[in-house]
């Protein structure tokens, strides 16, 4: 409806529930994404927040003291760590993360419709079009993490292009990549494409280069700048080793398209193709929805130049392996959902006949989807972050062998934190992420967390590859005497957690933890020889 913001804007009780309708979608987040912290990524965020407030907790952890290329989200969001908890202190960020996506979202849709509920119909299409529609493996509602924010303020600067306030558009976009540079500058080329494309020919055309476009340019510095100075001074042989590294080993399933299942190539050309009929039938039903059209179609195309990069490593395997990082799907992952939740709901409140029956079926299917998603999370009854399926460790284990393997991992963290000094070092096993989280000491590596600088990426990689050899299956440590000696002294690690599932309970070492197997059946920490 071309003219639902301005009628919104002229019905003071319209005004004054949309204080109510941010409060119900951050509801709806909170339903569907308030699991137990950690959620994903929260352990890897949170932990580099609190080394930055804090450099000497797990100093001696390769990955909490790397660089730091989120500083903006760091410092905002991880003071609290000085004083709280890791868990509140993700508590805290995600409320402010949620609120920031639910009114950007509510933005949007008071420029769209006139209906009260139709942020609520477009969040749930939205929350399950990127769920199950992606391509890389993007999400948007969830744990606390430097995107989450980032993408509150594109919902607000895409709500400001809606209205062809292109000033404000460019705030909030360099709002946005001063808390994730990639998150924001994607939607900086998307929302410039969307300009060009609806702007550069019209005689009353809206000036670009302005002095907010540079006001946008200044604050993304404040994401730019930390990102770049993790570069400088770094060997360009260095640089390719770790951008091999980080692109063909670590994050490929985020990164490579070749690593992509066909099944998602599907899915996401199923939601594709409803944004297209949308554009195809609503293109110019009004300036505000041919700018979001466009805004889409931005982030369509750097995806298509990701495909592009895709296709590079068969002949320059260096330059794509650099190309590949700048995770050329992430806003088209987040966009496109939102494109086709909005064009849904289009359809739902302004077309008769088939396309509506239709929409009413997709909001009922996305509701059923969120709902599932919601109640699978519930009866597993663990943090995310410790779930099998996401650690890629026997994913069909029943609920509550995960929640006894999850209770006994808690167990021994609090051990180790109880039993130890600050400094410890610890061998971890390989399929976890949340060590430092629960016990507050650095361990040698995971798979996890892999820093971002190079020379710290570089390490990490040779750490990974001598601590879970490859012909063990890089899932277990070696129990050689030798080795063991010398990662004791190499890095100043007394302590070794194992995962008795799989190292057994035969190993020739000293056990220190549990005195009984009956209290821990799952993990167990052996001294090192010396």
């Amino acid at each position: 409806m071309p003219n639902a913001a301005s009628e919104l804007n002229s019905n003071p009780a319209a005004v004054s529930g949309r204080g109510w309708v941010t409060v119900m979608l951050f509801l709806l987040f909170f339903v569907y994404a308030g699991d137990a912290p950690p959620m994903v990524n929260e352990a890897h965020y949170l932990v580099k927040a609190k080394n930055f407030w804090q450099p000497d907790w797990c100093a001696a952890d390769l990955f909490a003291s790397s660089g730091k290329a989120h500083t903006t989200y760091y410092a905002v969001f991880g003071w609290p760590t000085k004083f709280l908890s890791l868990t509140a202190t993700a508590w805290i960020g995600r409320v402010i993360g949620w609120w920031m996506l639910a009114v950007g979202l509510r933005r949007i849709c008071d420029r769209m419709f006139a209906a009260w509920w139709a942020s609520l119909a477009v969040a749930t299409l939205w929350i399950a079009g990127i769920e199950y529609g992606n391509l890389a493996g993007e999400w948007v509602v969830g744990g606390t993490e430097a995107k989450v924010p980032a993408y509150g303020l594109v919902l607000m600067g895409i709500a400001e292009l809606v209205d062809r306030k292109w000033n404000r558009v460019w705030v909030y976009l360099g709002a946005a990549s001063a808390f994730h540079v990639l998150t924001g500058g994607w939607a900086v080329v998307a929302a410039a494409f969307a300009w060009l494309l609806t702007e550069f020919r019209r005689d009353d055309r809206r000036p670009f280069w302005t002095r907010w476009l540079f006001v946008g340019g200044a604050l993304s510095l404040f994401g730019l700048v930390p990102a770049i100075w993790l570069t400088i001074g770094v060997d360009p042989s260095d640089a390719t080793a770790a951008a091999r590294i980080y692109s063909y080993f670590r994050i490929r399933h985020h990164l490579l398209p070749a690593d992509f299942h066909w099944t998602w190539y599907l899915r996401h050309l199923v939601v594709l193709t409803i944004v297209a009929v949308g554009a195809w039938m609503d293109w110019r039903r009004s300036p505000g929805h041919t700018r979001l059209f466009s805004f889409t179609l931005g982030a369509v195309a750097v995806a298509g130049c990701g495909l592009v990069v895709g296709a590079l490593p068969a002949v320059a395997p260096d330059l794509a392996a650099k190309l590949l990082r700048y995770y050329w799907f992430r806003l088209s992952d987040a966009v496109v959902p939102l494109m086709m939740a909005i064009v849904i709901m289009q359809w739902m409140v302004d077309v008769r006949g088939g396309r509506r029956i239709a929409a009413w079926i997709a909001l009922m299917l996305a509701t059923g989807l969120v709902g599932y998603s919601t109640y699978d999370r519930v009866v597993l009854a663990v943090p995310p972050s410790a779930s099998n399926r996401l650690l890629g460790w026997d994913a069909s284990l029943p609920p509550q062998a995960q929640q006894q393997a999850w209770d006994d991992w808690i167990r021994v963290c609090q051990w180790a934190r109880d039993s130890s000094d600050p400094g410890e070092v610890f061998l971890t096993p390989r399929h976890q992420q949340t060590f430092k989280w629960y016990a507050q000491r650095s361990e040698v590596v995971n798979w996890k967390d892999v820093p971002q600088d190079a020379a710290s990426l570089t390490e990490w990689n040779r750490r990974f590859a001598e601590i879970f050899p490859a012909r063990l299956g890089t899932i277990r440590v070696t129990i050689g005497y030798q080795s063991l000696r010398q990662f004791r002294e190499k890095y100043h690690a007394r302590f070794m957690i194992v995962d008795r599932r799989v190292v057994g309970d035969q190993l020739p070492l000293i056990r220190i933890y549990p005195q009984r197997s009956e209290d821990n059946a799952t993990f167990a920490v052996y001294e090192l020889p010396r």
